[in-house]
């Protein structure tokens, strides 16, 4: 039997400053040496003849890319398009669906801010409204979750927004019952999926969304810039590109990838990436860094002495615990400063977290090192 890939197996595969503990994988990812070699090369081999590689090649290489996410996903290829980000694919769904004046769109109040710009701009356009229906914490089981958030449905619901895995609390909320009970009632179903794919798992088939949208540059670990729509089939036409160009009129993915001169070596890349994780057991690695990611909360949360957001199998391998009240920025940069610790402190809903991301490449030193940092600047409402 194979054993684990430990960290000190996988940090030298990464690119990342061998000086800075890095507990902030959820926000952009971080590629490993490998995969952006594949990357590199992949930018190398289209300016050495971009005729070639962009006039004839690029629709199969692009389809050749997206097979073996498909099946990650278990999807169906020409269900999936790539896009860069799954801020781009929220809006190209968001912003295609007809909506009317009194429409609602529900969704939670533990959303990423960019994208719920998004659903602002679109009910300016439509006179919709975006409904953030509050979740109060800390969450319990699964089942009042979901009665909670549904009681928020109304005959105006048109549209269900919901995160897979939450930006500021780090939450994998319970999305399949809620998706079900949306297609009985008519009512689209659009998932934020950024955080889910590599952190756990994604089938498409079985969830069953309307649409659902990822990155594959956060825990994925591909090149910065890949990412993927996945749109029901009957939905497809509904989906207006960003870009007008030579896919106008041809099928659902042609319409969204021929959009122009740009580098798709990040799109490319993802097999690579999806390579990486199997070879390295990433089944095993993501088991491993849950189990360090929960100790972790309950390290914060003795020291704190606040209650920690939800239970174990809310999180992954992120998670956002709460600090006695304090200036984030000024405890976020002096971290970084004084400690070379990258992670993110923020205000959520009045009150202050830090949220910690846990990479393959990170081990307990490096949460030993964020806890002793945290000891020193939070002294005085701090329980050592």
């Amino acid at each position: 039997m194979t054993p684990t890939p430990q960290p000190e197996d996988l940090r030298p595969l990464f690119l990342l400053n061998p000086n800075v503990v890095f507990l902030n994988h959820g926000s952009f990812g971080a590629c490993p040496k490998p995969v952006f070699e594949a990357y590199q090369q992949w930018q190398l081999e289209l300016e050495r003849q971009p005729v070639e590689f962009l006039g004839r090649r690029i629709d199969d290489l692009l389809q050749q890319a997206m097979q073996p996410l498909a099946e990650y996903l278990n999807a169906d290829a020409d269900d999936l398009v790539f896009v860069q980000n799954a801020t781009t694919g929220v809006n190209l769904a968001a912003r295609s669906l007809p909506l009317q004046p009194g429409d609602e769109i529900l969704s939670t109040d533990h959303e990423y801010g960019a994208c719920a710009n998004t659903w602002r701009f679109v009910c300016q356009q439509t006179g919709a409204q975006y409904i953030e229906r509050p979740i109060p914490l800390p969450l319990t089981t699964s089942e009042t979750f979901v009665e909670h958030f549904w009681a928020g449905v109304t005959t105006r619901t048109k549209v269900i927004y919901l995160s897979h895995i939450t930006s500021p609390t780090a939450l994998s909320f319970p999305i399949a019952e809620i998706i079900r009970r949306a297609r009985e009632a008519g009512i689209i179903t659009i998932i934020d999926g950024a955080h889910a794919p590599g952190h756990i798992a994604v089938d498409l088939r079985a969830l069953d969304a309307d649409f659902y949208t990822g990155n594959c540059h956060k825990w994925l670990c591909a090149p910065k810039g890949a990412a993927f729509l996945y749109a029901r089939r009957e939905l497809q036409r509904s989906v207006q590109p960003s870009i007008i160009s030579w896919g106008y009129g041809l099928a659902f993915k042609y319409l969204h990838q021929m959009q122009g001169t740009r580098d798709p070596a990040a799109y490319l890349s993802v097999p690579a990436a999806l390579d990486f994780q199997r070879q390295h057991h990433w089944d095993d690695v993501r088991a491993r860094c849950h189990k360090l990611v929960i100790s972790t909360v309950d390290e914060l949360t003795r020291r704190s002495g606040l209650d920690p957001l939800a239970g174990e199998s809310w999180f992954g391998q992120m998670a956002a615990v709460p600090l006695p009240s304090c200036d984030a920025q000024t405890v976020k940069q002096r971290l970084y400063d004084d400690h070379c610790v990258e992670v993110p402190v923020f205000t959520w809903n009045n009150r202050q977290y830090v949220r910690i991301s846990i990479q393959g490449y990170n081990s307990q030193a490096d949460t030993d090192r964020l806890l002793g940092a945290l000891d020193e600047i939070l002294t005085a409402d701090w329980r050592v």
